[in-house]
């Protein structure tokens, strides 16, 4: 087994990679197709020189035709096969806690796992089949985002319902654990085990934004529940809500499900409370003249400001947080938000190399380490397979 292509569905994206897995994981092609069913959806593919083969606007109507369009270019425009197709499955639901080689009976378990995860698993199910279909002589591996949060403990695992209504699945589940545990890997691979394995906060700040604490290599917490909008405010989703909210909106403004479905991840979060964007960096510009982008900003600082706290409490202290996604990766000023007056902790951020987004940020004084890493989910996808298929084999 030498090429893996990992697939990444998203809500509103596809994306790609290719890597040959026999030579030190080259990447061959990487690609995206972004803002599906929208005027902007954009088609992009880099080969491995890191130039850009293709970058053009396309016309895709939702998620089936933009995987036409994805893998009817991986099959006609690549003379490589993969043997195995990774795939980022958003939710494995109670069942699974581990990545599984493709069968009927898995394609079958996972559209009964729909309902986990109504706004993601549909997208990735049509993927796995366009890739089955196109690529039939290659091995299809389901990667669950969830897998890296089973570790949890039951006290930060549980809600507080009936045991009716736990016994369906109900429970706090988390996400964002490729990105997690990626960031572990590369941890461990770059400054070594002591760090890997100590009181950590891993900050995933992007358009989706999730919190985990990680001690000696395992959850213990995550912002995220239940579903993807759950925990931080985000971009366009609302984070953690009251219930009562819930039962207002459908008592009161007599909202069904499928709106207070579309408000809570589309409509929420700082597009919701700023009226201008969900994208950080509009909102950054347009503090000094908008109150609402200004309160937008603050919310998110506040609420992440505040879990970096309370994982250390959990975790009875703190020796490193690590930022990535787009916002902990390239937003100085939002780094230096959550760290400020963080000082009691032993967090001391040096603000020079903060400003130049340097691996390490921390001063020298800081008593808890605190870096910048870029996440890469399709290579911890390719790893998975490789692992996988090798236990196999």
């Amino acid at each position: 087994m030498s090429i893996v292509m990992a697939v990444n569905t998203g809500s509103s994206s596809i994306r790609f990679a290719l890597y040959r897995m026999d030579q030190g994981e080259i990447p061959l092609y990487t690609g995206a197709l972004t803002s599906i069913a929208s005027k902007d959806a954009m088609f992009s593919v880099i080969d491995s020189d890191g130039h850009a083969l293709i970058r053009e606007a396309v016309c895709v109507a939702d998620h089936g035709a933009a995987c036409e369009h994805v893998f009817g270019w991986l099959h006609d425009s690549n003379t490589l096969r993969p043997d195995a197709v990774g795939h980022r499955i958003v939710h494995g639901g109670p069942l699974y806690s581990s990545p599984q080689v493709v069968s009927p009976a898995l394609v079958e378990s996972l559209h009964g796992l729909v309902v986990f995860a109504p706004q993601h698993l549909p997208q990735a199910l049509q993927a796995l089949d366009h890739a089955s279909r196109l690529f039939p002589g290659s091995t299809q591996v389901a990667c669950f985002d969830t897998a890296f949060h089973r570790s949890m403990p039951d006290v930060a695992r549980l809600y507080a319902l009936p045991e009716e209504v736990r016994r369906h699945g109900v429970q706090r589940y988390g996400f964002h654990g490729l990105s997690y545990q990626y960031l572990m890997s590369e941890l461990e691979r770059t400054v070594g085990t002591e760090i890997a394995r100590g009181r950590l906060v891993l900050a995933h700040l992007g358009h989706g934004a999730s919190m985990a604490a990680v001690k000696e290599g395992r959850s213990i917490d995550t912002t995220m529940g239940f579903s993807p909008a759950g925990g931080l405010v985000m971009s366009t989703r609302s984070g953690d809500l009251d219930p009562g909210v819930l039962l207002f909106l459908l008592e009161q403004e007599h909202m069904d499900a499928a709106a207070i479905t579309t408000m809570i991840n589309s409509g929420s979060g700082m597009l919701g409370l700023s009226g201008i964007s969900g994208d950080m960096q509009m909102l950054l510009d347009a503090v000094g003249d908008s109150h609402r982008a200004r309160q937008a900003v603050d919310l998110f600082c506040y609420q992440a400001k505040k879990t970096i706290g309370a994982f250390a409490a959990a975790m009875g202290g703190l020796d490193s947080v690590i930022f990535t996604g787009g916002i902990g990766e390239h937003s100085a000023v939002i780094r230096q938000r959550l760290c400020s007056g963080l000082g009691f902790l032993g967090i001391e951020l040096d603000d020079g190399r903060n400003h130049h987004h340097e691996p390490v940020i921390s001063g020298e004084a800081s008593r808890v380490d605190i870096r910048v890493m870029a996440t890469n989910e399709e290579l911890m996808i390719a790893r998975l397979v490789a692992a996988e298929l090798s236990a196999h084999e």
